[in-house]
């Protein structure tokens, strides 16, 4: 048997999910082009190929979704990730109408209210000394960030949020939705819906009355197709930016001379937000569609088949980062794929890092120093995402 053969992986592991790096590490050098017959896919994991694929939307299809789950991937995935699941011309059809609700100056001007949500989240959380950086911060921010963009009442949000975290969670021993989290989207769809039609009657400055104004040529965006792009926002930007924090102040913790750079100059957060991208990024990995035979590393990928992209892997090679294991705040990130690339590049970024900056720059001025209880601290269990359910902290305020 040669060392390629043994080389396993699998995107629901637990032991993955724990620490998938050294598997990647593998894959790099032993399997580029690593196949699972049980499952079915797959996986590239050097960051040249996961790069070129995002960008060949021909050969790499979005048109069955970005997860390998059962229940999430198929021809009707657009159905709850909109965009995400299409290829040009719908793809981008839907994206340059949504993007018109999803303008450059509309997320600048969500800078006051991120900073005032960060307060009020923030500071009831560090009189406390110690709580659960999750719980009590980084789940509560993004989803109070998007629901206050699209129009949620404050008076659901809370309840928005319980769905949201619903529709995510993952059981052990289960390679699919649970059906908690399948009620839970039925529920939240339903909830959008009634939004929706709400605007339609009144519409407000929100998001959501946005989409429902944006036109190009006469073409509007269909309900369906608006409730589909919220559910996105919901499940994509929620999530991710919630794992950011929490991986960030994790890093951190465990490479003090690093963190002690923005800690010390406030100006250093970019350098710590896009090194926690590349380094342990939320978004793992991402499913294509093979549109066409291709070869790739001496084999064929027939037409038809899923490839995973490794995102977490390409991040990590030491091909195009020096020391790649290594957390460094001073190196060069622009090479991160953590949004992905070409036509599907994360039309949130902008966002995430809006919201990482101000949370974190908010926190460098306020905490002296913090902690991490790492024995208390635990992983969601994701075959997408990678970040942590409970992050216990220690904090000694300025």
């Amino acid at each position: 048997m040669d060392a390629a053969a043994q080389v396993s992986y699998s995107p629901f592991d637990y032991a993955v999910h724990e620490d998938p790096y050294p598997v990647y590490a593998r894959l790099r050098e032993e399997a580029p082009l690593y196949r699972d017959d049980e499952v079915g896919f797959w996986a590239l994991s050097r960051h040249s190929d996961v790069s070129a694929a995002f960008r060949d939307h021909a050969a790499f299809s979005s048109s069955h979704g970005v997860s390998v789950e059962p229940s999430a991937w198929g021809p009707h995935a657009h159905r709850t990730m909109s965009f995400l699941a299409l290829d040009p011309p719908r793809h981008t059809r839907m994206r340059a109408l949504v993007s018109k609700g999803f303008t450059p100056r509309r997320i600048k001007d969500l800078a006051d209210g991120v900073r005032a949500l960060t307060r009020r989240h923030l500071e009831p959380a560090l009189e406390k000394g110690e709580f659960d950086f999750v719980s009590g911060f980084a789940g509560l921010l993004p989803m109070d960030v998007i629901s206050e963009m699209m129009g949620v009442p404050e008076a659901d949000r809370a309840e928005v949020r319980r769905l949201a975290d619903a529709v995510v969670h993952r059981e052990e021993g289960l390679d699919d939705v649970p059906p908690a989290g399948m009620d839970a989207a039925l529920t939240l769809a339903g909830y959008y819906q009634d939004m929706v039609a709400e605007r339609r009657r009144r519409p407000s400055g929100d998001l959501t009355s946005a989409l429902l104004d944006a036109e190009i040529d006469g073409d509007r965006l269909a309900d369906t197709e608006i409730i589909a792009f919220l559910f996105l926002m919901v499940v994509a930007g929620n999530e991710t930016t919630t794992k950011l924090l929490a991986n960030a102040l994790y890093w951190g913790a465990r490479n003090p001379e690093q963190v002690a750079k923005p800690f010390g100059d406030p100006a250093r957060v970019d350098d710590w937000v896009e090194e926690t991208l590349r380094y342990d990024t939320s978004s793992q990995m991402l499913a294509r569609r093979v549109a066409r035979d291709v070869e790739l590393h001496g084999q064929r990928i027939p037409a038809g088949d899923r490839v995973l992209l490794l995102v977490g892997s390409a991040n990590r090679d030491p091909r195009v980062f020096e020391r790649a294991d290594d957390y460094d705040l001073d190196r060069d990130t622009s090479q991160l794929v953590s949004f992905g690339g070409g036509r599907h590049f994360c039309l949130g970024a902008n966002l995430a890092r809006l919201e990482a900056r101000i949370a974190l720059t908010e926190l460098v001025r306020r905490v002296a120093s913090y902690e991490v209880d790492e024995a208390g601290a635990e992983r969601v269990h994701s075959v997408n995402v990678r970040g942590f359910a409970a992050l216990p902290v220690r904090v000694e305020v300025r």
